[in-house]
């Protein structure tokens, strides 16, 4: 398994690293991606993938951020091909449910990213709220120029899925699947192709059921997968495989 979104720069995580890694050992993940957010999180990044050979990290601006930490597509570059344990773009997007940022600012920190990820050749992971039309016509507008799109935690409709699933994009299922109200969500991912799925844990973030409540961390992830095997109909250790392998082969692996 792989937890292919986490942020162990953030506490509880952070704090109980050892541990957390552990028990993500227990049950068999064999690689953590810690998603940048801010500048800041990314010095902690930094030294948190050095911790571990099973750790790797990104590089990015979260929408809520792109009001105060601007970056543009050199900086980007240049970041990325300084450490190879830095494997992806992100987290970018737009988010236009809290509108924490200007939405033009977080318009033109999406592009940056996108233009980056291109010339880098590096996954892009992107976060999307209330602003399908708005990603879609962005993401649209760089097709043919091999883009790698993760559509990172997945809540968005079928048709928003259809139309991604046309720019190559792969999914990230989260512990959102597992809650009693994601019926529409766990349609979707019913008719998702099984090689386009990854599995997420956002910890500390979005605990799935039965762990809601509590802290997330990357082990809860087996919780995740257990619901998207049955929503594939297929067992845990092939749903396993399939995410593992998708995984790999989206970051080159």
């Amino acid at each position: 398994m792989i937890d292919s979104h986490c942020h162990l720069d953030h506490e509880p995580l952070l704090e109980n690293l050892s541990d957390v890694l552990k028990r993500s050992k227990d049950i068999g993940i064999t690689k953590l991606l810690t998603i940048c957010t801010t500048l800041d999180s990314f010095e902690r990044i930094k030294t948190i993938i050095k911790k571990d050979k099973m750790i790797y990290g990104t590089y990015g601006i979260h929408p809520h951020e792109a009001e105060n930490d601007q970056i543009s597509k050199e900086t980007i570059i240049k970041e990325v091909n300084e450490n190879d344990r830095i494997i992806g773009v992100g987290e970018t997007g737009l988010d236009f449910y809290y509108n924490h940022a200007n939405r033009l600012r977080q318009i033109n920190s999406f592009k940056a990213h996108i233009e980056a990820s291109i010339e880098l050749n590096k996954p892009l992971i992107i976060h999307s709220r209330e602003a399908e039309q708005e990603t879609y016509d962005i993401l649209n507008s760089y097709k043919g120029k091999n883009l790698k799109i993760l559509m990172h935690c997945f809540t968005g409709s079928l048709e928003f899925s259809k139309k991604l699933l046309k720019l190559g994009a792969f999914f990230s299922a989260s512990g959102i699947i597992t809650f009693k109200n994601s019926g529409d969500l766990q349609e979707t991912f019913k008719s998702i192709p099984q090689e386009k799925i990854l599995i997420e844990t956002d910890s500390p973030f979005l605990a799935p059921i039965p762990m809601r409540g509590k802290k997330n961390e990357p082990s809860f992830i087996k919780y995740t997968l257990e619901k998207l095997s049955t929503l594939k109909n297929t067992t845990d250790e092939k749903m396993s495989n399939i995410t593992t392998d998708n995984f790999n082969k989206l970051f080159n692996f």
